[in-house]
This record gives structure tokens, sequence and C-alpha cells, in this order.
């Protein structure tokens, strides 16, 4: 328990860290099996575009 005590700070902030990373992941995760591309902006504009997703074949 006194461990607990003493490092509850470093514990609490490392919480928050873990919390913030997850839903960092969770919506890039989201973003790309929704179509979209990793970095934010759309693929229209891009230079890469076509190197970036495969082609959808009909």
């Amino acid at each position: 328990m006194a461990f607990l005590i003493e490092n509850l700070g470093s514990i609490l902030l490392c919480l928050a860290l873990a919390a913030i990373l997850s839903l960092v992941l969770v919506r890039l995760i989201r973003c790309r099996r929704s179509g979209g591309s990793g970095c934010g902006c759309g693929c229209s504009g891009c230079a890469m575009r076509d190197s970036c997703h495969e082609k959808k074949k009909k």
C-alpha cells in the first residue's frame, strides 16, 4: 500500500498516457477501416494516392 501512495503521481500519469494512446489508435483504426488515409488529409490532392491504397477491382 505504501508503494501505491508513494508512486500515485507516476501511476496516474501512466494511466492517462495509456488512455490517450488507446484513443488515438482506435481513431486511426476506424479511419483506416472507413477508407480514409492515415495522414488525416484527403487522398484527392495527395501525390502518393496511387501507391497508398490498392486499386479496387470492379
